[in-house]
């Protein structure tokens, strides 16, 4: 955790995951693999922060503005990038930490 050592007092991380680590698709092991241990990494990473720094990851599904990658998640709802970005600032913004936001 390298970037901790960086950042201000009271800052925050966030990273991206996605909907692949719950909700699989066929070709999508290393993705579903990657997305799942960052979820963990922010979950186990927010113990170790000191001087109120946070870390958070936005896990959304496949996004309605990018109609070319519906054909790799079958089946899947997509989500509107407003509700993307709102997750993106509650993680940035808000109080919590050590949290998966799920947009799916």
């Amino acid at each position: 955790m390298i970037g901790q050592h960086y950042i201000n007092h009271k800052g925050s991380f966030t990273l991206t995951s996605g909907i692949l680590s719950e909700d699989p698709v066929v070709n999508g092991v290393n993705l579903g693999t990657i997305n799942g241990g960052l979820n963990s990494f922010v979950i186990s990473a927010a113990i170790e922060l000191q001087n109120g720094v946070r870390i958070n990851a936005v896990s959304p599904g496949v996004v309605e503005d990018s109609p070319g990658y519906f054909e790799y998640f079958p089946g899947h709802e997509p989500v509107a990038m407003d509700k993307v970005a709102n997750a993106y600032v509650k993680s940035v913004l808000g109080a919590i930490t050590g949290q998966v936001i799920k947009v799916f």
